[in-house]
């Protein structure tokens, strides 16, 4: 629990703020200062007797691009304990938060259900953001380091954030999806800091609207984030729905029901909110790593790797490694072991090898493998046949992301939802300028590519003004689908490239196997591996 009870100090304001408990607040960004308040209470209001809270096309279209852009983000994406989601009622996630905008998006897309949508403040007031957070009716939050800070009143940050509660309370209520981070900040530790009330009160008032009509009251899904490296493109990541949270026993005071009943947010009581906190900070910390540092975690991870070895069982997922991880950290190690394996995770950690670069035996790094890299340039070789094509979609995109992504005020947490962003808005915004210019150029130098390639193009269609514009509107669609397939055949290359390094990097830390061979000696004679 002494992670559990641990504080955030990494990201601790430099201005030296502090909140009501005497706790550094987190740093904010540049964004998160300018509160844009008149604007946060005008942002349209969720409507719950459709299909879902916010636009029917602009969710739908946000959810199939948000689920193609994730494709690209990961290497391996895995989801599982969707069976624990019942579907006759709402629910509202409960998760840490540690890599900003993939946390909520990794779960929505995940959930069987739409979601009613909150968020921080400022993402409802930026440019393009703001756009898809009124199309979604995603209701904005106030935080407690914007309002001590004094980004606005006492009496409009009440005001603004019991709409909010009360919006995302009545959305779940009917039945739809909700996700929110006790922790109320996306931070960089190994475990939860101190969590506060927000999820807790939100489906208190779920529960007592649910109750007040008679329907069946909401859950909470503890829902573990797991990702490998957080902030590096192409990582893996694993989305685990763990099993529910029941409501029904909780006894829900008459007038909270009668307040939500009638569209007024109340506040639950204090006790039943602090335990239910409590309980959701119980069932979400062994879904985290749960470790007091990111070097104790991988201790753990490296001990899973060599156990699986030597049980002839090396793990084939993301999702088994996570798994043997806890259950090495549930072991009663030898000393000796322990250390052994804290040296050798440190080096390896600094020579940017993990597990996978073990061999199948575990008492070495691995080797050159001949299928691998014969794979590896069949791909690269195919995907070169499209790099123009990729060059000419992605490669604004590519360079914004990076741009933004590494000089993010936000905190390494922010990197990844930049690059995110960068693919989202570019495949919105510069693909159809990019698809027109390249039409125009086939049209305009029609004559010197049928010279070239014996075809005529236009002519095969016609040469009228009409005919034209028919021949551009056939081409939008093939131009995009070419650019998603480039995107695809491209992250080939990335990744050939990806297993090249890790070679060059086992190479130069041949030194090691001394040390893996040692600690896998001494699991091996200690028995409790095998």
């Amino acid at each position: 629990m002494k992670a559990l009870q641990s504080c955030d100090f990494m990201q601790a304001g430099e201005d030296g703020a502090v909140d009501e408990k005497g706790e550094l607040l987190p740093v904010l960004s540049k964004s998160a200062t300018r509160m844009k308040y008149d604007k946060l209470i005008k942002a349209p209001l969720p409507q719950f007797s459709g299909e879902m809270p916010g636009s029917y096309f602009w969710t739908n279209f946000a959810y199939f691009l948000l689920r193609k852009i994730l494709i690209g983000q990961f290497k391996s994406f895995e989801c599982s304990g969707i069976n624990n989601i019942p579907s006759d009622r709402g629910s509202l996630c409960a998760a840490w938060h540690t890599n900003g905008l993939l946390d909520p998006i990794s779960i929505m897309v995940n959930h069987p259900k739409k979601f009613v949508i909150g968020g921080r403040h400022d993402l409802a007031t930026r440019p393009l953001l703001g756009f898809w957070a009124r199309k979604l009716a995603m209701q904005p939050v106030v935080r407690k380091a914007e309002l001590l800070r004094g980004g606005c009143t006492e009496e409009q940050a009440s005001a603004l954030n019991g709409r909010t509660l009360l919006n995302l309370a009545t959305g779940v209520s009917y039945g739809f999806g909700c996700v929110l981070f006790p922790e109320g900040t996306s931070h960089s530790e190994s475990h939860l800091i101190r969590l506060r009330t927000g999820p807790s009160r939100t489906v208190l008032a779920a529960a007592a609207l649910a109750k007040h009509q008679q329907k069946q009251l909401p859950v909470i899904i503890p829902v573990g984030l797991h990702y490998r490296t957080r902030h590096f493109f192409r990582t893996d990541a694993w989305i685990e729905f763990s099993e529910p949270i029941s409501l029904d026993e909780i006894p829900l005071p008459e007038d909270l029901m009668e307040a939500v009943a009638s569209t007024k947010w109340a506040e639950p009581p204090a006790g039943l909110v602090t335990e239910l906190r409590d309980k959701i900070g119980e069932r979400l910390q062994p879904l985290t790593p749960n470790s007091q540092t990111w070097d104790e975690y991988r201790i753990f991870q490296l001990l899973g790797q060599i156990k699986s070895r030597l049980n002839g069982e090396p793990p084939k997922s993301w999702k088994q490694e996570v798994i043997l991880t806890r259950e090495m950290q549930q072991v009663d190690h030898d000393e000796e072991i322990l250390e052994s394996s804290k040296s050798l995770a440190k080096s390896m950690h600094e020579a940017h090898l993990d597990g996978r670069d073990l061999n199948p035996q575990g008492d070495q790094l691995r080797g050159f493998s001949t299928k691998s890299t014969v794979k590896n340039i069949g791909l690269s070789v195919l995907s070169l046949l499209f790099l123009p094509i990729f060059a000419w979609c992605f490669g604004i995109q590519v360079t914004l992301g990076r741009i933004l992504g590494d000089r993010t005020d936000e905190g390494l947490d922010a990197r990844t939802s930049y690059q995110f962003l960068a693919a989202l808005f570019g495949s919105m915004i510069i693909w159809p300028i990019q698809s027109l210019l390249l039409i125009l150029g086939l049209i305009f130098f029609d004559g010197q590519i049928a010279s070239q390639v014996g075809l005529d193009t236009l002519n095969f269609l016609g040469d009228t003004t009409l005919q034209w514009m028919s021949y551009a509107l056939i081409l939008i669609p093939i131009t995009f689908v070419l650019f998603y397939v480039s995107s695809r055949t491209t992250l080939w290359i990335w990744d050939s490239f990806v297993d090249f390094r890790q070679f060059l990097r086992r190479r130069k830390a041949l030194s090691l196997n001394e040390k893996i061979t040692m600690l896998n000696n001494l699991m091996q004679r200690s028995g409790r591996y095998l």
